[in-house]
């Protein structure tokens, strides 16, 4: 069955859910964009891998290893104490690190022979928008990387928390849009300042976005809401999601959340 909602369901963007939803995105996302592509292109999932710091992690021991025979150095010897010249090994049991893996979706192009990347597609992630996040460090640097380079960026957001992350100003972003819940921007290699972006409120159903590829090729358009759809339909989101409470953070206005619970309270989402 389909989501309650007309556009983004807002309890996806649960800490529990959203993971496995950003996951099915990029999964079905290569798969919607495959047909539509021309003849040499094609599009292909790739991860981007970083290490992490825990700080939950609590190392219990540590061992301190000193040299049997540890060299001293007579003449700095003062008093009681001797200066060890030899380093002192430190053995920790087991690194707080932990490696993460994050997905998004790249296409490329065949006609001069090797594969070029094109364009790169990426939904983003509540670590990608949290302040002090190694995963928003490491995509500030693809993003970086990309609008130096002759590729496209097409950024998907479908989350209302964290902080504002896709490549468009801002503040540019609040004065011609406003404020909005969700957005698509999308940069073309060939038009350094400008950026394309689609606005979506809550209520309104995700729009369908142009996939910009070469300057001699023309735009593929993903429809968002039926990919939407599609990845809901045959994930776990009916079943897992607990429809009786409140949506995640960051809260709804009092109209919003009006609204949310009239949906749920439609005859055919009561069972919800």
């Amino acid at each position: 069955m389909p989501s309650p909602f007309p556009g983004m369901d807002p309890y996806l963007e649960h800490p529990s859910h959203f993971p496995n939803f950003h996951d099915k995105l990029i999964v079905h996302l290569e798969e919607f964009l495959q047909p539509l592509l021309p003849e040499g292109y094609y599009a292909k999932a790739a991860n981007r891998v970083w290490l992490e710091y825990t700080e939950e992690v609590r190392v219990p021991d540590v061992s301190v290893l000193r040299p049997n025979r540890p060299v001293v150095s007579a003449e700095r010897e003062r008093g009681d104490v001797a200066i060890i010249d030899a380093p002192v090994k430190i053995t920790a049991p087991y690194l707080p690190w932990s490696e993460h893996h994050e997905s998004y979706v790249e296409i490329y192009s065949k006609h001069e022979g090797d594969a070029r990347l094109i364009t790169s597609i990426e939904v983003l992630s509540p670590s990608n928008k949290a302040s002090g996040e190694q995963a928003r460090g490491a995509y500030g640097e693809k993003q970086a990387e990309i609008l130096a380079a002759n590729v496209n960026l097409v950024e998907i957001d479908l989350l209302r928390c964290g902080l504002h992350t896709t490549a468009v100003p801002r503040n540019q972003l609040l004065e011609r849009c406003g404020k909005v819940d969700y957005h698509v921007c999308v940069h073309r290699f060939d038009q350094l300042h400008d950026f394309f972006v689609y606005p979506v409120q809550l209520p309104e159903r995700l729009p369908k976005i142009s996939i910009p590829l070469t300057i001699s090729t023309a735009d593929v358009q993903v429809d968002l809401q039926a990919l939407l759809d599609f990845c809901y339909d045959r994930g776990p989101y009916r079943r897992a999601i607990d429809y009786a409470k409140d949506p995640p953070p960051p809260a709804l206005s009092p109209e919003r959340l009006a609204w949310v619970k009239s949906r749920l309270e439609s005859p055919k989402n009561i069972h919800l």
